[in-house]
């Protein structure tokens, strides 16, 4: 049985959540997401200011999604009411990053710079070692972060690239001169 299937979620004031068919719609101050779901495993139950989680099923994916769609409707939850955001840093002689418009401009010692159109409900805030994504997706703000870490994995022996800010970067010595 899945513990986090199990749980009863709150809705927050200022939060409303529709299911319509399959269909799974969290509105709040920060925006609105959209979740479609396979109803005929799972039933998903708004009780006024709480969600539960109904199994119709007994089959082994059944209870898998049942904890899955649990926690992404918590994430839903909590992104249009708080939001997450994900904070990078960059390390290296030369390189930089500033967002021009819509794009996030990156400087990593290619030839060129590497320009990364910014999505559609996200906010970038460029500093000069560090980036903050803001956004109400989790989804959409965990992906767009991997791909910018992407562009310049850390290294392990200067520790150059771009890291996550809770990220340790295991150094290597290098090579010794006898």
């Amino acid at each position: 049985m899945s513990k986090v299937g199990k749980q009863i979620l709150n809705i927050p004031a200022g939060v409303t959540v529709d299911v319509n068919a399959g269909n799974l719609v969290v509105k709040g101050k920060l925006g609105e997401l959209k979740k479609s779901f396979d109803n005929s495993k799972v039933d998903i139950i708004v009780d006024g200011s709480n969600i539960s989680f109904k199994l119709k099923a007994t089959d082994a994916r059944s209870k898998g999604l049942w904890g899955t769609w649990a926690s992404h409707t918590k994430n839903m939850i909590k992104g249009v009411s708080e939001g997450y955001a994900k904070k990078l840093l960059i390390e290296g002689v030369g390189y930089k990053w500033e967002v021009a418009g819509s794009e996030l401009k990156l400087a990593l010692g290619y030839s060129h710079p590497v320009m990364l159109a910014i999505p559609a409900g996200l906010t970038l805030k460029a500093d000069k070692t560090s980036l903050d994504i803001n956004g109400f997706d989790k989804e959409l703000v965990g992906s767009f972060a991997m791909k910018v870490r992407l562009l310049k994995l850390p290294e392990p022996y200067k520790g150059k690239g771009i890291r996550y800010s809770d990220e340790i970067i295991r150094r290597k010595q290098g090579k010794r001169s006898a």
